[in-house]
Protein backbone atom coordinates (compact mmCIF):
# COMPACT_ATOMS: atom_id res chain seq x y z
CA UNK A 1 0.00 0.00 0.00
CA UNK A 2 1.14 3.25 -1.30
CA UNK A 3 0.81 6.18 1.58
CA UNK A 4 2.51 9.49 0.99
CA UNK A 5 2.72 11.93 3.52
CA UNK A 6 2.61 15.75 2.27
CA UNK A 7 3.55 18.74 4.14
CA UNK A 8 2.65 22.10 2.64
CA UNK A 9 4.06 26.06 3.65
CA UNK A 10 1.55 28.39 4.05
CA UNK A 11 2.26 29.81 0.26
CA UNK A 12 0.59 26.68 -1.45
CA UNK A 13 -2.69 28.09 -1.68
CA UNK A 14 -4.84 25.66 1.21
CA UNK A 15 -7.59 26.16 -0.49
CA UNK A 16 -6.46 23.63 -3.33
CA UNK A 17 -6.46 19.67 -2.07
CA UNK A 18 -3.03 19.32 -2.35
CA UNK A 19 -3.04 16.42 -0.43
CA UNK A 20 -5.17 14.71 -2.87
CA UNK A 21 -3.25 15.88 -6.23
CA UNK A 22 -0.38 15.15 -4.95
CA UNK A 23 -1.12 11.48 -3.48
CA UNK A 24 -2.87 10.81 -6.98
CA UNK A 25 0.22 12.27 -8.83
CA UNK A 26 2.43 9.84 -7.12
CA UNK A 27 0.23 6.76 -7.08
CA UNK A 28 -0.11 7.85 -11.24
CA UNK A 29 3.88 7.71 -11.53
CA UNK A 30 4.13 4.74 -9.66
CA UNK A 31 1.53 2.88 -11.53
CA UNK A 32 4.23 3.63 -14.88
CA UNK A 33 7.13 2.82 -13.05
CA UNK A 34 9.41 -0.22 -13.20
CA UNK A 35 7.33 -0.96 -10.11
CA UNK A 36 3.86 -0.61 -10.53
CA UNK A 37 3.86 -3.70 -7.75
CA UNK A 38 4.36 -1.13 -5.17
CA UNK A 39 0.99 0.76 -5.32
CA UNK A 40 -0.57 -2.54 -3.86
CA UNK A 41 2.01 -4.63 -1.85
CA UNK A 42 1.60 -5.71 1.60
CA UNK A 43 4.06 -4.11 2.82
CA UNK A 44 3.94 -0.22 3.64
CA UNK A 45 5.18 1.50 1.10
CA UNK A 46 5.64 5.47 1.89
CA UNK A 47 6.92 8.34 -0.01
CA UNK A 48 7.39 12.58 1.76
CA UNK A 49 6.31 15.18 -0.46
CA UNK A 50 7.28 18.81 0.51
CA UNK A 51 5.91 21.61 -1.15
CA UNK A 52 7.99 24.85 -0.04
CA UNK A 53 9.49 27.80 -0.68
CA UNK A 54 11.56 29.05 -3.43
CA UNK A 55 14.21 29.84 -0.60
CA UNK A 56 13.79 26.67 1.19
CA UNK A 57 14.46 24.59 -2.02
CA UNK A 58 17.55 26.84 -3.24
CA UNK A 59 19.25 26.38 0.27
CA UNK A 60 19.27 22.04 -0.49
CA UNK A 61 19.71 22.64 -3.90
CA UNK A 62 22.77 24.58 -2.95
CA UNK A 63 23.83 21.56 -0.18
CA UNK A 64 23.33 19.05 -2.36
CA UNK A 65 23.50 19.41 -5.60
CA UNK A 66 25.81 22.79 -5.35
CA UNK A 67 23.67 24.35 -7.78
CA UNK A 68 22.59 27.86 -5.50
CA UNK A 69 19.48 28.74 -7.50
CA UNK A 70 15.89 27.42 -6.85
CA UNK A 71 14.34 24.60 -8.76
CA UNK A 72 11.46 23.30 -9.68
CA UNK A 73 11.60 19.86 -8.10
CA UNK A 74 14.12 17.91 -5.82
CA UNK A 75 14.07 14.14 -5.35
CA UNK A 76 15.74 12.30 -2.53
CA UNK A 77 15.44 8.83 -2.88
CA UNK A 78 16.23 6.16 0.28
CA UNK A 79 15.52 2.84 -1.72
CA UNK A 80 17.95 0.81 -2.92
CA UNK A 81 17.61 -0.85 -6.58
CA UNK A 82 17.39 -4.03 -4.97
CA UNK A 83 14.36 -3.26 -2.01
CA UNK A 84 12.81 -1.65 -4.90
CA UNK A 85 12.60 -5.17 -6.85
CA UNK A 86 11.26 -6.73 -3.22
CA UNK A 87 9.19 -4.22 -2.56
CA UNK A 88 6.11 -6.09 -3.36
CA UNK A 89 7.42 -8.95 -0.54
CA UNK A 90 6.74 -8.74 2.82
CA UNK A 91 8.90 -6.83 5.27
CA UNK A 92 9.15 -3.60 7.10
CA UNK A 93 8.27 -0.37 5.04
CA UNK A 94 9.84 0.46 2.34
CA UNK A 95 10.76 4.66 2.48
CA UNK A 96 11.27 5.42 -1.14
CA UNK A 97 12.46 9.12 -0.19
CA UNK A 98 11.27 12.61 -0.24
CA UNK A 99 10.15 15.17 -3.04
CA UNK A 100 10.49 18.37 -2.65
CA UNK A 101 8.85 21.44 -5.01
CA UNK A 102 9.23 25.10 -4.74
CA UNK A 103 5.96 27.46 -4.89
CA UNK A 104 7.46 30.73 -6.92
CA UNK A 105 9.32 28.07 -9.39
CA UNK A 106 6.01 25.73 -9.57
CA UNK A 107 4.16 29.42 -10.28
CA UNK A 108 6.21 30.69 -12.65
CA UNK A 109 6.83 27.82 -15.00
CA UNK A 110 2.93 27.08 -15.01
CA UNK A 111 2.16 30.49 -15.58
CA UNK A 112 5.03 30.10 -18.76
CA UNK A 113 3.06 27.02 -20.29
CA UNK A 114 -0.73 28.80 -19.96
CA UNK A 115 -1.51 25.90 -17.76
CA UNK A 116 -2.65 25.71 -13.98
CA UNK A 117 -0.58 25.73 -11.13
CA UNK A 118 -2.42 22.53 -10.06
CA UNK A 119 -1.27 20.90 -13.04
CA UNK A 120 2.05 21.46 -13.13
CA UNK A 121 2.75 20.81 -9.67
CA UNK A 122 1.19 16.80 -10.42
CA UNK A 123 3.71 17.28 -13.50
CA UNK A 124 6.16 17.40 -10.67
CA UNK A 125 5.26 15.34 -8.51
CA UNK A 126 5.44 12.54 -10.91
CA UNK A 127 8.94 13.60 -12.49
CA UNK A 128 10.24 13.45 -8.57
CA UNK A 129 8.48 10.44 -8.04
CA UNK A 130 9.82 8.50 -10.78
CA UNK A 131 13.54 9.95 -9.73
CA UNK A 132 12.75 7.60 -6.77
CA UNK A 133 11.85 5.29 -8.17
CA UNK A 134 15.13 4.77 -10.65
CA UNK A 135 14.09 6.77 -13.61
CA UNK A 136 16.42 9.32 -14.83
CA UNK A 137 16.87 11.68 -17.87
CA UNK A 138 20.93 11.60 -17.91
CA UNK A 139 21.38 10.36 -22.06
CA UNK A 140 18.51 10.77 -24.65
CA UNK A 141 16.99 7.09 -24.26
CA UNK A 142 16.40 7.48 -20.60
CA UNK A 143 14.81 10.70 -20.94
CA UNK A 144 12.78 9.69 -23.83
CA UNK A 145 11.65 6.58 -21.32
CA UNK A 146 10.69 8.82 -18.55
CA UNK A 147 8.76 11.53 -20.55
CA UNK A 148 6.78 8.79 -21.82
CA UNK A 149 6.34 7.42 -18.02
CA UNK A 150 4.96 11.48 -17.18
CA UNK A 151 3.09 11.31 -20.38
CA UNK A 152 1.13 8.11 -19.35
CA UNK A 153 0.47 9.09 -15.71
CA UNK A 154 -0.44 12.36 -16.42
CA UNK A 155 -3.21 10.93 -18.74
CA UNK A 156 -4.21 9.11 -16.15
CA UNK A 157 -5.26 12.14 -14.17
CA UNK A 158 -6.93 13.82 -17.14
CA UNK A 159 -3.80 16.27 -17.45
CA UNK A 160 -2.34 16.98 -21.51
CA UNK A 161 0.62 15.96 -22.55
CA UNK A 162 3.01 19.17 -21.19
CA UNK A 163 5.73 17.92 -24.11
CA UNK A 164 3.58 18.45 -26.69
CA UNK A 165 4.14 21.31 -28.94
CA UNK A 166 0.59 23.34 -29.56
CA UNK A 167 0.76 25.47 -33.07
Amino acid sequence: MLDVAIEADAEWDSRTGWEELVSRAAQAAVAESAFPQLAAAVRPVELSVRLTSDEEVRILNAQWRRKDKPTNVLSFPMAEAYELEQGDEEGPELLLGDVILAHGVCEREAAEKAVSIEDHAAHLVIHGTLHLLGCDHENDGDAEDMEAREVRALARLGIADPYKVHA
